[in-house]
């Protein structure tokens, strides 16, 4: 898989897919895809990553805790929804 490296702008493939989807973990190892040869591997943050199409990379991917996020956001919505009817 390949990714943008943002503050770069260059391209990076990913040799732990699995660490990626992991949420759990801030990095993954991956090497840039630049020039002829073959680049040694590094690590990167997964928040300088986004896919090459400029889309980030899904919040599950990068927060545990997305969904409470998510269900604590749809809630203050509702209280503000009740409170603007009320």
């Amino acid at each position: 898989m390949f990714l943008k490296h943002q503050p770069s702008g260059n391209l990076v493939e990913i040799l732990a897919v699995q660490d990626l989807m992991d949420p759990f973990k801030r990095t993954v190892l991956g090497r840039f895809h630049a020039g002829e040869e073959l680049q040694d591997d590094e690590t990167f943050t997964k928040s300088h990553l986004i896919f090459p199409s400029q889309e980030p990379l899904p919040q599950c991917w990068l927060d545990a805790e997305y969904r409470d996020h998510l269900q604590s956001q749809n809630q203050e919505k509702q209280a503000n929804s009740v409170a603007v009817m009320g």
